[in-house]
C-alpha cells in the first residue's frame, strides 16, 4: 500500500539559482558567493540548473559538473533539488541518474519541451525516469516555456508513483494548483513568484522562486511566515515583495535577476545567446523597484 505524501520532502523558500558566467565559462567563485549568501539568508533549498539557472545552454558537462560543485560546496547543510531536465528521456534520465550519484536529494524534472508530448506520453516519461532511478522526483509544470501542460489528472496519476514526491506549478493557474490538490496528496510548490501568497493559503508547501536570487530573506520570511498561519504578516512581505515579482519577468528570466545582481556587485551579468542584455529602458524600471525594496543604495 502506497504511502501518503502528508508531509512534503521539499517545502520552504526555495531558490531557482541562476547560473553566473564569465567570459563564456561558468563562474565558479560567483558561484560559491550566491550559495554562501543563501545559506546566510536562511534559504531552506538549492535548485541549481533549472530554466533560471539557463539549463538550455549549458554543455551537458557543464549540467553535471555545476551540480556537483553545488551539491559538494553544500555539503548537506541544506537541501539541494538539482534540475534535471531535457526534452530528450534518455538524457534526462542521464541527468537523474547523476543527480542520484552526487548523493543531491532529489531531481527536478521539467516537461519535454518542444515535442509536446500527449498527457500519457508525458506520464510515460515520468513513470520511465522514476522507475529507473531511485531518488526523490519533482515534477515541473512550466507551460509558458515548453508548450505542454501536466493536466491535474496526470498529476494525479503519477502522485502513485513512490518517489515522485511533488509538483512545482508554473502554469499562472490557481485553478490548475487548486484542482491538484482536489484530486491528490501530491504537495504543490508555488513555481509563479507572484502568486506564492495565494498559492500557500489554498494549501501549497512553498516556492521555487527566481526573486529569493535578490532577496533571499524577505522570500524565506513571506513564506515561512504563510506556511505557520500568520497570514497578515506573509501578506504585508508578498506587497512588499510584488512590485519585484512582475520586474523580475519584465524581460526573459533569467535576464532581469541576473541584471540585478549585477546591479548588486555579486556577479558579472553574462548572459548566453540567444538571451542578451536588458533594455535600458527595462532596466531603469527594474532599478527603480530594486531602489525602493532597498537593495540598491
Amino acid at each position: 500500500m502506497r504511502k501518503k505524501k502528508t508531509k512534503a520532502m521539499f517545502e520552504g523558500s526555495m531558490v531557482a539559482l541562476i547560473t553566473p558566467f564569465r567570459d563564456g565559462k561558468v563562474d565558479k567563485k560567483a558561484l560559491k558567493g550566491l550559495l554562501d549568501f543563501h545559506l546566510k539568508a536562511g534559504t531552506d533549498v538549492i535548485v541549481p540548473c533549472g530554466t533560471t539557472g539557463e539549463s538550455a545552454t549549458l554543455s551537458h558537462e557543464e549540467h553535471r559538473d555545476t551540480l556537483t560543485f553545488v551539491v559538494e560546496y553544500i555539503n548537506h547543510r541544506i537541501p539541494v533539488l538539482c534540475g534535471c531536465g531535457s526534452n530528450n528521456t534518455a538524457e534526462a534520465l542521464g541527468l537523474v541518474q547523476h543527480a542520484k550519484k552526487i548523493k543531491a536529494d532529489g531531481a527536478l524534472v521539467v516537461t519535454p519541451y518542444y515535442n509536446k508530448p500527449t498527457q500519457e506520453g508525458l506520464y510515460r516519461h515520468y513513470e520511465y525516469l522514476a522507475s529507473r532511478a531511485d531518488i526523490p522526483i519533482v515534477l515541473y509544470n512550466v507551460p509558458g516555456r515548453t508548450g505542454v501542460s501536466i493536466a491535474p489528472e496526470t498529476a494525479a496519476r503519477l502522485s502513485k508513483i513512490d518517489n515522485i514526491v511533488a509538483i512545482k506549478e508554473a502554469s499562472g493557474s490557481m485553478d490548475q494548483a487548486d484542482q491538484i490538490m482536489q484530486l491528490c496528496d501530491l504537495p504543490v510548490i508555488s513555481g509563479e513568484d507572484s502568486l506564492t501568497y495565494p498559492l500557500i493559503a489554498i494549501g501549497a508547501c512553498g516556492v521555487i522562486s527566481v526573486t529569493a536570487n535578490v532577496v533571499p530573506k524577505l522570500v524565506k520570511g513571506m513564506v515561512a511566515a504563510a506556511l505557520d498561519g500568520n497570514m497578515e504578516e506573509a501578506r504585508s512581505m508578498h506587497k512588499m515583495l510584488y512590485p519585484f515579482s512582475k520586474a523580475a519577468f519584465i524581460e526573459t528570466n533569467p535576464i532581469p535577476v541576473k541584471t540585478a545582481l549585477g546591479m548588486m556587485g555579486m556577479i558579472k551579468p553574462e548572459l548566453r545567446l540567444p538571451l542578451c542584455e536588458m533594455g535600458l529602458e527595462n532596466k531603469k524600471k527594474l532599478e527603480a523597484v530594486l531602489r525602493k525594496l532597498g537593495v540598491l543604495k
